[in-house]
């Protein structure tokens, strides 16, 4: 499948200490750990001997012994270690089929096919003015592609969250435009009337803005530059796509804001998902129609493009 070729963030980096990790993604149960080096490695949660969960085992000197016969492998795969059979050079059909993972932007990302991890773009990382942050994870029990949807989706903001991102008295989502190309999909000229567009909005304003999907499972919103110091605000949505209908998301801000605390900033993130969250499990299907059954607007366009996205890569996960 498709969605495998692509890397997806599974925990936040700093959970991964001295103990192997499971972790849960596109219906499959992986193990993490760290080598001798510190560097992350990831394989399928399964021993090839007798099929024991490996992160029930431990970590020894960077290898990763099983719990259940104390075989041991290395951070490349290989079994380095039978103590049923001392001395026994274990062939490579013994070993580990390792996963590609990355640690980046606070998070490891793993990939279930291919060399190297494809990370989802997010370009405000480079900027040293900004502060960057992450905020998550929350567990919702609804498909990666409905929650990416919500995310682009401008139409919501004066109910959902009303007196924050949105009030009913600008409802009308003014004209833009949506594209889809080889690089994913582009929605640009994007507008909306925000009473608190950011946790140190004092009134409310028109607020520019463009979206970027780099990755079946992640999107990126710009802010229009700033008209003096020329950054770009911008806020990333990550998601690991557990289960067709079960997802955990965190978003990724880098931001001016320097004066707020990370527990101010995160609080101000919370408030705005908790309000997103019932709604999301609300849908059904839970998974995203990609062959009709659902109607749309010309406020739809971002959605509209989106679906056209998923449906032109072949994405099957968390679609029908």
């Amino acid at each position: 499948m498709i969605e495998h070729r692509f890397a997806h963030p599974v925990v936040d980096a700093a959970q991964l200490g001295a103990a192997p990790l499971s972790v849960r993604l596109l219906s499959d149960d992986y193990v993490l750990w760290r080598d001798g080096a510190g560097t992350p490695r990831a394989a399928l949660d399964r021993c090839p001997h007798r099929g024991t969960r490996l992160s029930l085992g431990r970590v020894c000197g960077g290898e990763l012994e099983c719990a259940y016969h104390g075989w041991r492998f290395a951070g490349n795969g290989r079994c380095v270690a039978m103590p049923a059979q001392p001395g026994f050079a274990a062939p490579d059909s013994h070993g580990l089929a390792m996963r590609p993972v990355t640690e980046a932007m606070g998070l490891l990302w793993l990939q279930p096919e291919g060399d190297s991890a494809r990370l989802p773009p997010f370009d405000a990382d480079a900027d040293v003015r900004l502060r960057k942050l992450n905020v998550g994870p929350y567990d919702v029990a609804t498909s990666a592609p409905r929650i990416v949807e919500n995310f682009l989706d401008m139409a919501h903001f004066g109910f959902v969250h009303e007196g924050l991102l949105g009030d009913r008295g600008h409802g009308e989502v003014p004209a833009y435009q949506a594209t889809v190309d080889a690089a994913g999909m582009q929605a640009r000229g994007c507008r909306a009337w925000q009473p608190q567009s950011n946790r140190l909005s004092a009134a409310g304003s028109w607020v520019d803005y463009d979206y970027d999907v780099g990755a079946p499972y992640a999107a990126m919103l710009r802010k229009a530059p700033d008209a003096l110091a020329g950054y770009r605000e911008a806020i990333a949505l990550f998601i690991c796509p557990i289960e067709p209908e079960a997802s955990r998301v965190w978003f990724r801000m880098a931001v001016p804001d320097m004066q707020s605390s990370d527990e101010q900033l995160r609080e101000f993130q919370d408030r705005i998902f908790m309000q997103d969250r019932p709604v999301l499990e609300s849908q059904r299907p839970r998974r995203l129609p990609l062959s009709g059954g659902e109607v749309h607007g010309v406020a739809d366009r971002s959605s509209s493009a989106y679906r056209r996205y998923l449906k032109g890569l072949g994405i099957t996960f968390g679609v029908c």
